[in-house]
């Protein structure tokens, strides 16, 4: 029993040793973030994580002398959009897959599945060929249906997967009292399934909110870039700004960052959503 509490008591410490070291690992760095943001300074806090003498002089010159608010308000309006049809499209066509029974059912699960082995970097020449040929450069609507296209794979089988849990004696029970598919479909199936469908919001949001790569390759227009373009030449350009580069990635984690709080239940319920194979 001695050795036995013993190993207990290492383990113990060994676990939370690890969960400090991987704290320090991630709380650092933001804290360094928001130290420099704070940094009266034009340049790399080596010293310290905390300005001596703070100050809000890089947020003020942030909104004063680029666009940062145009690429908040465009980030915002493709994240929101994004998340809207992302939760209207993808729910209905799982909602489809989970309850109907027609030909070729299980070859569309098939290609959808194949479709989420291929890195979506491959499809980026591809993609500034459709939006040069249709006129869409420069457009924050071929940012949204891009975006809400790319999550179909991934967001079907999951939402299916959460769907096939939900007994099919409701849907038995709602057809006697004469509830239509549709009705089926908003006033059970859709209540029912709010945990992964706030899961895919959340992660619907993130994609357009975070992304470099897809917007560097389709917006070229300083009034139509989003933040990741925008915050990224403030430290890569000829006027190399790098303090408000820290308070412009401070405001950008705030929206992020109240996301995950409020729907942190939902978010955990979500990643286990997939776990069942269905039929």
């Amino acid at each position: 029993m001695k050795l036995y509490k013993v190993k207990k008591i290492v383990s113990g410490i060994f676990i939370y040793l690890e969960l400090l070291i991987v704290a320090v690992i991630v709380i650092y760095p933001l804290l360094w973030v928001v130290g420099s943001s704070l940094n009266p300074q034009n340049g790399i806090a080596r010293s310290s994580m905390i300005p001596d003498n703070p100050t809000l002089a890089n947020y003020v010159r942030l909104f004063q002398k680029t666009h940062y608010l145009a690429w908040y308000g465009n980030t915002l309006f493709v994240a929101v959009f994004t998340t809207i049809f992302s939760i209207v499209l993808h729910t209905m066509t799982a909602f489809v897959f989970a309850r109907f029974r027609f030909r070729g059912r299980k070859m569309g699960l098939l290609f959808v599945m194949i479709l989420q082995m291929f890195p979506s970097f491959m499809g980026l020449t591809a993609l500034y060929m459709v939006a040069l040929n249709f006129g869409m450069l420069n457009n924050l609507f071929m940012l949204i249906i891009v975006y809400v296209a790319g999550g179909i794979p991934q967001n079907i089988w999951l939402v299916r997967g959460y769907m096939l849990n939900i007994p099919k004696s409701m849907d038995e029970a709602a057809s006697i009292d004469g509830v239509t598919k549709l009705q089926l479909f908003f006033k059970i199936i859709l209540p029912l399934s709010l945990p992964i469908i706030f899961f895919i919001a959340v992660t619907s949001f993130m994609g357009p909110w975070m992304d470099y790569m897809l917007p560097r390759y389709l917006i070229n227009m300083s009034e139509k870039r989003t933040l990741a373009i925008g915050l990224f030449d403030l430290i890569n350009g000829t006027t190399q700004d790098f303090t408000a580069f820290c308070a412009g990635s401070v405001l950008v984690a705030i929206p992020i960052t109240i996301l995950y709080m409020v729907f942190q239940r939902f978010l955990l319920e979500g990643l286990m959503a997939g776990a069942n194979k269905g039929e």
